[in-house]
């Protein structure tokens, strides 16, 4: 198939991109390299430096015919989103408007779409959330991945595009950005290994479900071959908290920084955990790197990269 993946030099469109690749899949990037990186890109893939919204994307999709669009490009700080939601609509709703338009024109047959498990339920009613848990987005991210997918719904039913909604947990894994907001994992191992101290927010007894990146290409893999449209979640269904995260990092680098905790974030939601019985029963998938296996091989890949 030849495939279109949007956000392809990013963490983990970049690593979708190489499995892609690796099933003999013929596949070109779309990314603006705003979060993105150069080194992520699979030689044996073709990168086109593009903003989503761009117009000039029409171009692209007549000359290639694409099979498959996998949509990872998106503005993914949410609380970037809460201080300019309009920024984050431009990019998040009408970039992927702007897809699914030349999706529509050019014959292409599936959508895969990178949503989001936590920030799409809320608060949770229930642990863990599945499909059909409330949707209660606290923040303009969120709410722009909701509405994408309600997109996606309309054009399966008006023009017969299907599609995969992806909603993923907390992915971690080599790759992950370690600037900005996003990726505490990252972040975590970048600081230690420069020997700066990080900071905990609030109590650290925040929870979220952390979920290693190979397994989510898995995931990935398996949509790519679904013939039918659905949503499904990306998780463990198990909870970590933020002081264990951070302990379990701690004693793989082998830093010596103490627990520095500063101001809770507003806003910030308490715990979060998604049920993957639906996706386990419809492809199989399941989760099969245990968290403490896959914070290894992720500071070892923060390891390697200091040494370079």
């Amino acid at each position: 198939m030849k495939i279109l993946i949007t956000g392809g030099a990013g963490f983990i469109g970049s690593h979708v991109a190489d499995a892609c690749i690796n099933a003999g899949h013929k596949v070109i990037i779309v990314d603006d390299l705003s979060s993105g990186t150069i080194e992520n890109i699979n030689p044996k893939s073709k990168l086109i430096k593009m903003d989503i919204r761009d117009e000039k994307i029409r171009d692209l999709f007549s000359q290639e015919k694409f099979d498959v669009v996998i949509h990872h490009a998106a503005q993914m700080d949410l609380r970037k989103s809460v201080i300019d939601p309009r920024f984050d609509a431009s990019v998040n709703i009408t970039g992927s408007i702007n897809l699914l338009e030349n999706c529509k024109e050019y014959g292409v047959q599936k959508f895969i779409f990178a949503s989001t498990g936590g920030a799409i339920y809320g608060e949770q009613d229930y642990f863990p959330a599945d499909e059909a848990h409330p949707v209660r987005p606290l923040s303009p991210y969120g709410i722009a991945k909701l509405s994408v997918e309600k997109y996606l719904y309309f054009y399966r039913e008006v023009y017969g595009l299907n599609y995969v909604c992806l909603r993923y947990a907390n992915i971690y894994g080599p790759r992950q950005n370690p600037h900005g907001e996003a990726g505490v994992v990252a972040i975590f191992a970048s600081k230690m290994f420069a020997g700066e101290i990080p900071i905990i927010n609030g109590d650290g007894k925040q929870t979220r479900d952390y979920t290693y990146v190979g397994d989510v290409v898995k995931a990935n893999m398996f949509a790519l071959e679904y013939d039918k449209s659905d949503i499904f979640n990306v998780g463990t269904g198990i909870e970590s908290d933020v002081n264990e995260l951070f302990r379990t990092i701690k004693r793989h680098t082998g830093s010596a920084c103490p627990e520095n905790h500063g101001p809770a974030k507003k806003g910030e939601q308490f715990r979060s955990v998604l049920d993957y019985s639906h996706i386990k029963k419809v492809f199989g998938w399941q989760p099969s790197v245990k968290i403490g296996d896959g914070l290894e091989l992720t500071v070892n890949y923060f390891r390697e990269k200091i040494k370079k």
